[in-house]
């Protein structure tokens, strides 16, 4: 006798849980970075990459993310040549502060369901 109820596995889900989690753990992960050198670069990388074929939106985020840290990287790269005037310390505590905002409104917007490309990132991979 077959049992009649849908059944949810973690192979219907990113790492078992719900899309929209998952989504906004993505884009959180980055903040790991502040805590562990090099694991925001890494997490949210490999979160997208392990899921991306699977899940749609995964990539299309995981896609937005990756543009959003390459741009950081460039934008980090400005800041450390103008760092031989005194606006480059200014111009770097900018970029920290908009890059924790820009990270946290992701994540919210993620987990209602709604990819927000973050400002100020340049296009790299398309996500749409």
């Amino acid at each position: 006798m077959e049992d009649s109820t849908p059944k949810t596995t973690a192979d219907t889900k990113p790492w078992g849980m719900e899309e929209k989690t998952f989504l906004m753990l993505m884009h959180l992960s980055q903040l790991t970075g502040y805590i562990l050198p090099g694991a925001g670069l890494v997490l949210p990388i490999v979160m997208w990459a392990t899921n991306k074929d699977a899940f749609p939106e995964v990539d299309r985020h995981g896609k937005n993310i990756f543009n959003w840290m390459i741009s950081m990287l460039i934008y980090f790269v400005v800041c450390m040549v103008l760092m031989f005037i005194f606006i480059g310390l200014i111009a770097l505590v900018a970029l920290m502060i908009v890059n924790l905002i820009f990270i946290i409104l992701a994540a919210v917007k993620a987990n209602d369901g709604q990819l927000w490309p973050y400002p100020l990132s340049i296009k790299f991979f398309k996500t749409e």
